[in-house]
């Protein structure tokens, strides 16, 4: 079968007349800096539709010594709340004229040092990171800007990269002060993987809400060790076995929530009736769940645009990374899953 020859800048230009590098300017948008007439700017628009026409991206790589390629590299592709952070970064990539290599760490720390090796291997223009946050030994590297990176959700606070992140202590302390505010003493928090930021800021949220209140600590309420439905599900099963008198858990992650859900019905308790419940990380099912759950938001699209385009803004610039992190407000949504207690 004869292979049909793609449409080229050349063609175009004899089609029309002119050069090459007429076309070339027109068609990027530079007709006017060059001194091309918006005659003949329309007359090669026109041809490129007509011919089908659509840019080389790696000749395009080629002369500007760029791959034109994002490495996006997160712990849980399964996750819902990372799967919407990796559509928005992919969107806002697109937009810039760049596509997205996928790399999930599987929330293992050997795979994602494997994966950030394939990543730097394939010569991407930079990196959007959401860590697994247990160790940052293989990430050092970057810090020289080769290539240019910017961390998401989990950070390292020795780590010199620029960062965009949820306010999770200021979050974590909304919800449990809205329990407090409704009566609730015994308050169990389900927590995600130790040691990583998001978890830490959110249990010093937990409990500095309670030492507000002269609630003392007591950390037979805290227990969990990821961020996974399995883990929300054994937590919720052994804490209302182990601990008395709990009215209310703080998932701190939608799946954990998940996970306490089916284990407070496979014992027979009920929410809000017995046990009220809110988590981290709203998610479209949650306001449909019997009951709907109260959550506390993470802005999910603009953690991802932000990190493209700051992102772009070293690949494209001669200046240099963020010097501070951006951090993002939460929000909590309240819906049906907290009962209010008689004080």
């Amino acid at each position: 079968m004869k292979q049909v020859s793609r449409p080229t800048l050349k063609a175009i230009a004899e089609q029309l007349g002119v050069s090459v590098t007429t076309v070339s300017r027109a068609l990027n948008g530079k007709a006017q800096e060059y001194g091309i007439s918006r005659k003949t700017e329309e007359a090669v628009r026109k041809a490129a539709k007509k011919l089908h026409f659509s840019p080389d991206p790696l000749a395009r790589g080629l002369r500007l010594n760029r791959t034109l390629s994002i490495g996006l590299l997160i712990p849980d592709i399964a996750n819902p709340y990372f799967a919407e952070i990796a559509k928005n970064v992919e969107m806002a990539a697109r937009a810039g004229g760049y596509s997205v290599i996928l790399c999930d760490s599987q929330e293992n720390t050997e795979l994602e040092a494997e994966s950030l090796s394939l990543l730097r291997n394939r010569k991407v223009d930079g990196l959007v990171i959401a860590p697994v946050g247990q160790s940052a030994g293989h990430f050092e590297g970057l810090q020289d800007h080769r290539p240019p990176a910017v961390v998401i959700d989990r950070h390292f606070p020795r780590l010199k990269l620029p960062y965009v992140i949820s306010d999770n202590h200021k979050g974590a302390m909304e919800a449990t002060r809205y329990f407090l505010e409704r009566g609730h003493r015994t308050i169990a928090c389900v927590q995600g993987l130790a040691r990583t930021s998001p978890n830490q800021e959110r249990v010093r949220g937990y409990r500095a809400a309670l030492e507000e209140q002269g609630i003392p600590r007591n950390d037979a309420l805290v227990a969990g060790s990821s961020f996974s439905e399995e883990n929300g599900y054994i937590c919720a099963k052994l804490l209302t076995k182990k601990v008395r008198g709990i009215t209310a858990m703080l998932a701190l992650s939608n799946l954990i929530a998940l996970g306490i859900l089916r284990a407070l019905s496979e014992e027979g308790l009920r929410v809000p009736e017995d046990v009220s419940i809110i988590c981290f990380d709203d998610q479209p099912y949650c306001a449909y769940l019997n009951p709907p759950l109260t959550t506390i938001e993470q802005n999910k699209e603009q953690m991802g645009r932000i990190a493209v385009r700051l992102l772009l803004d070293q690949i494209q610039s001669s200046q240099g990374p963020l010097r501070e992190g951006i951090v993002l407000p939460t929000r909590l949504i309240e819906r049906a899953s907290v009962r209010r207690l008689s004080i």
